[in-house]
């Protein structure tokens, strides 16, 4: 030491046992082990003697390992849980979307049916219908054909209604009975009055019919 510490160190005799402080917090950091911290697990219980109880370390082994299988079959089941909610969902979601394109496809249909009856009404006159200019028809036909098409392409068809079948209250709407003697033709249909429409098994529009009626 320097004859300036010493001087120093007279003149303030608390720096000594300061240093020396410092000195032994110092080396008890260094020789303190890193990785050692309060979480410690001790994985063996001893007796009083400081010896490992065998017995006490198994119970304590099994007790861990019972809260163990727990707390996974705890994850497990929430993970299931959540597992089935999404698929609840997803499937909520794909109806919601399927149900959603039913009725933009029946609106689409709904905008078409004016312009589709207009078309009926007029190919249903042959005679007049025949009269056209031959280029003129053929546009126009040429245009329902496409109108047709953009119906299928959407799984729009027409309800089946021809003359003589059964009429299906289903899809058919009888609008006047015609009188029969006819047994055979009793409750079948006479005449298609307006066309009707259906996306799958769906009906958006009756078939308007007449039927013939069986007397007596």
């Amino acid at each position: 030491m320097s004859d300036e510490e010493s001087k120093i160190n007279e003149a303030d005799p608390s720096a000594d046992s300061t240093s020396s402080l410092q000195a032994s917090l110092g080396q008890e950091a260094t020789e303190m082990d890193p990785m050692e911290d309060d979480t410690t697990v001790e994985e063996f219980v001893y007796n009083d003697d400081g010896e490992e109880d065998l017995k006490a370390t198994l119970k304590k082994i099994r007790k861990d390992l019972k809260e163990a299988q727990k707390e996974k079959q705890e994850y497990l089941t929430s993970w299931q849980r959540e597992r089935a909610d999404f698929q609840n969902f997803k499937k909520d979601e794909n109806a919601r979307t399927d149900r959603m394109l039913v009725v933009a496809k029946e609106n689409f249909a709904y905008d078409l049916m004016p312009a589709l009856d207009a078309y009926d009404m007029a190919f249903s006159n042959k005679e007049a219908w025949e009269k056209v200019d031959k280029n003129w028809r053929t546009g126009v036909e040429y245009i329902h054909q496409q109108i047709l098409k953009a119906l299928e392409d959407n799984g729009i068809a027409e309800v089946p209604a021809q003359v003589g079948q059964t009429i299906d209250p289903n899809i058919h709407e009888a609008i006047e009975t015609i009188a029969t003697e006819d047994k055979s033709k009793d409750n079948t249909i006479a005449s298609l009055i307006q066309k009707g429409y259906k996306i799958g098994a769906k009906t958006i529009r009756p078939a308007r019919v007449n039927v013939f009626g069986c007397k007596g």
